[in-house]
């Protein structure tokens, strides 16, 4: 092609973006599905970082009323609560749960593949399809704010879920939050935590007290899961560098607060509180 000819088109695009700097939904529903093919994009949290400390440092400062770290306070409740099918997504006609959502235009084509990557175990190991939102009521907003944050459950209509580009773009992360969408509770919080891990109060800070607060959870008959994508680290809110707030027993030495990749008790509780028969 004649290198004038290759340069008129290039000038004639850009005059077209800078005219249309808003993408449309449609738009974001292309970019978003359409991408090139090739492996998707999997973030892994770094080996030798706490990711709890890393996302509820990115998190603080929020403008949002953030409870246990990340989980944003209902302003039209006065509790934080999912306990019943009214906070839980539906199922269509194809026993499939659909969470529609949007994604903000912040994102770079990497973002948006690490999220995609994210999603897919849910759609590859559950029940659980996340759909580009059409004219749909209740969805989820999918947008570059300011921390690593989600609503408990369906709240109806519009609900922000929010991966902060500096800290929050993981697979792991992103998993978590959205956990967090689906209806679940962080898992060092659910009713029978005292037979597994030990909160050390000494390192707690008095206005992070409620962050332990234990939680009326379904536990779904299933055991206490160290290994879930939705247990902090140990030293979660910690007064003191090198001090762990939460102990694993009876065996100190136990692992927790991974984000690498939803564990097999985190995609058996979405099963059996969904409904799924995959």
């Amino acid at each position: 092609m004649d290198p004038r000819a290759s340069l008129s088109i290039l000038l004639l695009l850009a005059g077209i973006s800078l005219a249309n700097p808003v993408r449309s939904n449609l738009q974001l529903f292309f970019i978003f599905h359409n991408q090139k093919p090739g492996p998707p994009a999997f973030l892994p949290i770094p080996g030798n970082v706490d990711i709890t400390t890393k996302f509820l440092e990115t998190n603080k400062g929020s403008s949002e009323h953030l409870i246990e770290g990340d989980l944003v306070f209902p302003k039209t409740k006065n509790a934080l609560y999912c306990f019943n099918n009214n906070c839980f997504w539906k199922k269509n006609s194809n026993n499939l749960v659909e969470v529609p959502y949007i994604v903000s235009s912040e994102y770079s084509s990497t973002d948006i593949s690490v999220i995609k990557n994210a999603m897919s175990t849910f759609h590859n190991k559950t029940c659980i399809r996340f759909v580009p939102r059409l004219n749909q009521t209740d969805y989820i907003s999918i947008e570059n704010k300011d921390g690593c944050y989600s609503y408990l459950g369906r709240i109806g209509g519009k609900q922000v879920v929010s991966f902060n580009r500096q800290g929050c773009v993981y697979h792991g992360i992103i998993q978590h939050e959205l956990n967090h969408a689906l209806g679940f509770y962080h898992e060092h919080t659910r009713s029978d935590r005292d037979k597994y891990v030990k909160i050390n109060w000494e390192y707690v800070p008095t206005d992070k007290a409620s962050n332990f607060q234990i939680q009326n959870t379904n536990n779904q008959n299933t055991t206490y899961d160290y290994g879930s994508i939705m247990h902090y680290g140990k030293t979660a809110f910690t007064t003191q560098a090198g001090k762990n707030t939460i102990t694993p027993i009876p065996d100190a030495t136990v692992a927790i607060g991974q984000r690498q990749d939803m564990s097999n008790l985190d995609i058996l509780r979405i099963n059996k509180l969904y409904g799924c028969v995959v």
